[in-house]
């Protein structure tokens, strides 16, 4: 995900209209991507050599608490068509053995835009026998788990 520059503000209006509304903030808001399916190239197993599946993923960022709209411009949020596009960009790239590594790699393209402090990522593989796939949350501490109620 880009880092995008925050929009500035015109008028002291707006910045005080923010730091009054940060300072009542606890929680982030969250950005997602949910239920998005695409045909990837995924798997150890040798049956998963050389084809596409299916695979359902979706991504969960936290924002830091003061990270949030006040003038209504897309510049002062990170995007969730940014991740969309990372998505398939990484399943485009070429074959990942394991669902877990390509969770990973969106986990850390999505916390390099530094106003994101957490997310979660679900691969779900659909066509081959049971649904089956992965949850990681990074960073992977208590306090990230608690970010998205698993702790």
């Amino acid at each position: 995900m880009k880092d995008k520059k925050p929009a500035k503000a015109d008028d002291t209006g707006s910045v005080a209209l923010k730091k009054a509304a940060a300072d009542v903030r606890e929680l982030g808001d969250s950005i997602f991507v949910r239920d998005f399916v695409v045909d990837c190239n995924v798997g150890v197993y040798a049956e998963e050599q050389g084809v596409t599946q299916k695979v359902r993923f979706t991504v969960e960022a936290r924002l830091d608490k003061d990270v949030f709209s006040v003038e209504d411009e897309m510049a002062e949020v990170p995007s969730y068509a940014d991740i969309i596009d990372m998505i398939v960009a990484l399943a485009r790239g070429g074959h990942i053995n394991l669902v877990e590594t390509f969770a990973e790699r969106i986990a850390a393209q999505v916390l390099a835009d530094r106003r994101v402090v957490a997310v979660r990522v679900v691969l779900e593989k659909l066509e081959r026998g049971p649904l089956r796939g992965v949850e990681i949350i990074r960073p992977a501490t208590r306090a990230a788990a608690r970010e998205f109620g698993r702790g």
